[in-house]
């Protein structure tokens, strides 16, 4: 009999024992941590920001309080990344609201303030463990930037291939009367080109009397009877061309009687050489015979003012200009341009 009743006893204390265990661990579970308690002041038209983390089974309990008990226009708290889970507007008090957690993450703490006034926001936050081992989980919240990359189709225009040429575009042989001609002719003359479309340098002869042409006509000749026209495949590839293309000249400098004064004018110069008025020039020379490369203009039309400061004899002149004409041929295709862009991202450190 005493046996049965110890059995009964001892029954009872165990019974009881797990009974307090059980409500030991619930009574455990159900003490709020707080996780944020703070005052602070959100400036006109702004808004403050927080962000804290919370794990699956929590509850999220949050209290808020205006100090000067004035509205402040918008509260919202919201799962991350974009999941309002509470929202409420022109609100001065807000006591112990609960958000059930329903998986681990971030959640955003939103107050805006629309007023010409500053707002005085006192906030707690705390959660409550829904398991007992979930009590040490870290609600802070960590920052990383992210680099998202993406491809963009463009349209991309390119060179299928680039053609090169060498044209002779003006060749004259003018005379220029002398400072005393009879006839009332002027001592001075002005010839006139028009650099073609895609030019990308010239060259030009000018030379006096039937020397500075006769050297012309030799370098012309000696130049076509020897390799390096055949090496080239550019059309028009002569003695004023390599001029023209690589600045290396052919020709000598010969002796003579008779000088020429030149300046290379734009229209505006040109008018105003003819009317005797200031002018600007980008070269000139006084010269018997000369041979240069020039990178300058490309375009448009070039003058030549020539001018004979002999009292008795007319010159008779020798011009020879050559361009370098490069025409390009161009196509377009679709292309994946990379783009890179940086984001901050929020993550939590629970491991």
């Amino acid at each position: 009999m005493r046996y049965i009743e110890f059995i009964q006893i001892s029954s009872l204390k165990c019974t009881a024992l797990a009974i307090f265990l059980f409500y030991s661990t619930i009574t455990l579970a159900q003490v709020p941590i707080d996780i944020s308690e703070n005052t602070f002041k959100v400036a006109a038209f702004n808004e403050g920001v927080f962000y804290y983390g919370f794990c699956e089974g929590d509850q999220l309990i949050f209290n808020f309080e205006e100090r000067n008990n004035k509205e402040l226009k918008e509260l919202e708290i919201v799962e991350m990344p974009g999941n309002s889970r509470f929202m409420d507007y022109k609100t001065k008090v807000i006591s112990n609201k609960i958000i059930s957690v329903p998986k681990t993450g971030i959640y955003k703490f939103r107050f805006a303030n629309s007023s010409i006034g500053g707002r005085i926001c006192k906030v707690k936050i705390q959660r409550l463990p829904g398991r007992e081992e979930t009590k040490a989980f870290n609600t802070s919240v960590y920052w990383r930037e992210i680099q998202d990359t993406s491809y963009i189709p463009i349209q991309e225009n390119f060179l299928v291939r680039s053609d090169t040429v060498i044209e002779e575009i003006y060749s004259a042989m003018p005379q220029v009367s002398s400072k005393t001609a009879l006839n009332g002719n002027k001592n001075f003359q002005i010839v006139d080109f028009v650099l073609p479309d895609n030019t990308s340098s010239w060259s030009f002869y000018i030379a006096t009397g039937s020397k500075g042409e006769r050297e012309y006509e030799k370098v012309k000749m000696e130049f076509a009877r020897t390799t390096a026209s055949a090496i080239s495949a550019i059309p028009g590839y002569g003695a004023l061309g390599v001029l023209a293309l690589t600045g290396f000249s052919y020709f000598n400098a010969v002796q003579g009687d008779n000088n020429v004064k030149y300046w290379f004018l734009d229209g505006n110069n040109a008018a105003l050489f003819q009317a005797g008025q200031p002018y600007y020039h980008y070269k000139s020379g006084d010269i018997i015979n000369e041979a240069s490369q020039m990178k300058y203009p490309q375009k448009g039309k070039v003058y030549i003012a020539l001018y004979n400061d002999n009292s008795f004899e007319p010159i008779k002149l020798t011009i020879k200009v050559a361009a370098v004409i490069v025409n390009q041929v161009w196509d377009s295709r679709i292309v994946q341009r990379m783009e890179v862009k940086s984001r901050n991202e929020p993550y939590l450190n629970n491991h």
